[in-house]
């Protein structure tokens, strides 16, 4: 029913505060204060207060995380051309024996796969051609997968996954606007082609903890971390309070890889000791792609945008 509209004419003809009789003494029906003991307040509160004390404690290493994430990001990388230069015959014997490269060819595998790493590694960290520097890496891990017969290795490619989402953070990290080479052909701009880099690695960066879920004995308190930690990779692959789930991933995985990758517990002669800090770096590389998530936030395509807009 639409309001009744008059004019009040003052006898005296002074001023009148209300002339049109837009006044509505009637309290709204379409809006209800908040309550505050309904259990999803108390709960978006909770959810309120962590994120400002995430941003208050790490306010002081905030310039400081880009240059964290990207060096964990290459840590990987850095340590396994440490690994082939250190294990050289070693390297050569299983690709000549078991991966039936030619001699020559074995070579030539191993110092392209060093080499590309190392400069790779460099332009990330240095934030120098970041483009050419990732897609490097990115044709590292793929190469190598085929190249050591590790492509259909669940867990090799679970973490591979996430490597590569930490290597698409960079990626975005460093997006530049480039100019059209061809005037008139298509081109996403800058900020879409952003947004969509960092829609990939977010959902690419939790299969690590996939990885970790469907391996091992199971436990009750491996069933409570589980569910815990899947919750918020599926907050972190949708973009939904995106800093706070990946702030809590990169203390759960950090946590998980000192107690059970200690591989400077195991003997040097042990073979397990390399498997051992492989999967260590490995996931030290996709907590420095969460470090940078929650510098950059999620992007665009994110629950955590779409609601600013509404």
């Amino acid at each position: 029913m639409s309001a009744r509209i008059s004019i009040a004419r003052p006898a005296s003809g002074g001023y009148t505060p209300d002339p049109h009789g837009f006044a509505n003494s009637r309290p709204s029906a379409g809006y209800r204060a908040a309550n505050p003991d309904d259990p999803l307040e108390k709960l978006r509160n909770l959810a309120r207060t962590v994120e400002d004390n995430i941003d208050i404690y790490t306010q002081p290493l905030k310039p400081h995380l880009p240059a964290i994430g990207r060096f964990l990001i290459v840590s990987t990388f850095l340590e396994d051309s440490w690994r082939i230069v250190t294990q050289w015959s070693d390297q050569l014997w299983y690709l000549q024996r078991h991966r039936h490269f030619p001699w020559g060819l074995s070579h030539m595998f191993l110092m392209l796969n060093v080499i590309t790493m190392l400069v790779g590694s460099a332009g990330v960290i240095g934030k120098k051609y970041s483009e050419l520097a990732v897609g490097g890496l990115l044709g590292v891990v793929i190469v190598q997968a085929f190249g050591y017969g590790l492509i259909f290795d669940l867990n090799f490619f679970l973490r591979n996954l996430s490597v590569i989402g930490g290597l698409f953070m960079v990626f975005s990290d460093s997006m530049f606007t480039r100019k059209k080479i061809f005037a008139g052909l298509p081109s996403l701009s800058e900020n879409d082609r952003k947004k969509y880099f960092l829609l990939a690695g977010r959902v690419l960066l939790i299969f690590l903890f996939i990885g970790f879920m469907i391996r091992g004995s199971w436990t009750i308190a491996r069933v409570f971390v589980s569910i815990i930690g899947l919750a918020a990779c599926i907050m972190v692959a949708i973009g939904f309070k995106a800093k706070w789930s990946a702030s809590f991933l990169v203390v759960t995985l950090s946590i998980f890889n000192v107690f059970i990758n200690n591989w400077w517990s195991v003997n040097t002669k042990h073979p397990q000791r390399d498997f051992l800090k492989y999967d260590f770096f490995q996931t030290l590389s996709i907590v420095g792609g969460l470090i940078l998530l929650v510098n950059m936030g999620p992007g665009g395509l994110s629950v955590d945008e779409k609601k600013k807009t509404y």
